[in-house]
């Protein structure tokens, strides 16, 4: 018996429809999901603004739509001959959406029409399988699987920095052990959890310095990841809105005693971020271009004198590998990272596309959405004015503030349950 499904579909640029629409019969390789959450992905937004000219969406994709959505966990729901050894109906999952299968640029939430994260129900191909993609998880809360595929990216790029060894020049890879970590434009959602990782995961530096020109970000930084959390495990840690400086450069310098920096992420497709941070940083420093532009022809002026004399090294990151995704998985269950502190927002379906298509104007932190749910994007400041005329609300923001604010495994126990998901 097929399955029917309600679903975000993507048929070209700008073009988003909510539809409701029966699922195939799964094949014998194939795994139907039941999706519980997903949190929306600044990714969908390009894919949306550029449709047919995205490089992950098909050319039929007016005819034959996709499902938008790769960060997302859920329960199995059945499971195809092939892979009954391995996997059960009624267990949770994980995926990681990163596929890259023989070669292909196919990936959930791009190219799939029966697989992405904002429907209700969805079919796990094969390939998913074979790549090992496709995790048990039995976290106490969907949302940690469903934010481990953002920690991914992030982790993934911080194991993909690298210094070299002169001396018979092998390529030391992570962040340099002890040394200054620029994050350029880290007050969002995904800078925060690039601002964490290094406290518990990987290399640890000595110092991290983040940049944003929005006060009122740098402030919920600071609360979230204060300084004092920072240097509990180790870390120097500073918050700079390079406005407020007459010479940011000569600022930013400062704070390493002229050093420079070894690693940079640039974590906003800005060019002056790109330049500033070229500039800054060290002897065999490496910078990591982290945000993907919109604009193809997107460039910044970089130094290759310094390349040449000093060792600079340029390169950009997208997405995660399957150890990545294990280990963000493994430091949010051993309560070591906190994915939570990317979410700003919770919604239910239908209020996706609206979400997806005003996401750079929102300036919010992630959006979580819960499929099975209709609700309004709702900002979880918001909960306790909401309370005054939905007691719902007040208690999920009881939850929250029992969690310095923050989403989690309480808060959507309450949310599953009021929706009866």
């Amino acid at each position: 018996m097929s399955q029917k499904t309600r679903a975000v579909r993507l048929y070209g640029a700008d073009d988003l429809r909510l539809e409701e629409f029966e699922l195939p019969e799964i094949k014998d390789d194939e795994i139907l999901v039941k999706v519980v959450t997903d949190s929306i992905c600044m990714s969908t937004y390009k894919l949306l603004k550029q449709g047919k000219k995205h490089k992950r969406c098909p050319q039929n994709v007016d005819t034959n739509p996709i499902i938008i959505g790769h960060e997302f966990a859920g329960d199995i729901v059945k499971v195809g001959k092939k892979w009954q050894h391995e996997f059960k109906a009624g267990e949770k999952f994980a995926q990681q959406p990163a596929l890259n299968y023989k070669g292909s640029l196919a990936s959930p939430g791009y190219s799939y029409e029966f697989f992405g994260g904002d429907a209700t129900y969805c079919i796990i191909p094969q390939e998913v399988m074979e790549l090992g993609c496709l995790f048990h998880y039995d976290g106490d809360a969907y949302f940690y699987a469903s934010l481990a595929e953002p920690m991914s990216c992030i982790i993934g790029g911080y194991h993909m920095m690298y210094h070299t060894n002169k001396v018979n020049y092998d390529h030391a890879l992570d962040i340099k052990e002890g040394g200054n970590v620029l994050i350029l434009g880290g007050a969002g959602p995904m800078g925060l959890g690039a601002v964490e990782y290094p406290l518990y995961g990987g290399n640890k530096p000595a110092r991290i310095v983040v940049t944003d020109v929005d006060d009122g970000r740098l402030n919920r930084a600071k609360q979230l990841i204060s300084p004092e959390l920072a240097k509990q495990n180790g870390v120097e840690l500073h918050y700079v809105n390079p406005r407020n400086q007459s010479d940011q450069y000569e600022y930013l310098m400062g704070l390493t005693d002229g050093k420079g920096y070894d690693d940079v992420f640039v974590y906003a497709p800005i060019k002056e971020l790109a330049e500033i941070g070229d500039k800054l940083m060290a002897f065999d420093g490496c910078l990591n271009f982290f945000a993907g532009p919109e604009d193809k022809n997107f460039s910044a002026m970089i130094n290759l004198y310094n390349c040449h004399y000093t060792s600079t090294h340029i390169l950009g990151s997208t997405g995660g590998n399957t150890d990545d995704m294990k280990e963000a998985i493994k430091l949010a269950s051993e309560k070591k990272l906190r994915p939570a502190v990317m979410v700003t927002h919770i919604c239910g379906l239908d209020a996706v596309a609206g979400a997806t298509a005003k996401l750079p104007e929102l300036r919010a932190g992630k959006i979580l959405s819960y499929p099975h749910v209709n609700m309004p994007l709702t900002a979880i400041a918001d909960f306790e004015k909401l309370g005054a005329s939905d007691p719902f609300y007040t208690e999920l923001h009881k939850s929250c503030a029992k969690h310095s604010g923050l989403w989690n495994a309480e808060a959507e126990a309450l949310l599953l349950k009021h929706f009866n998901v």
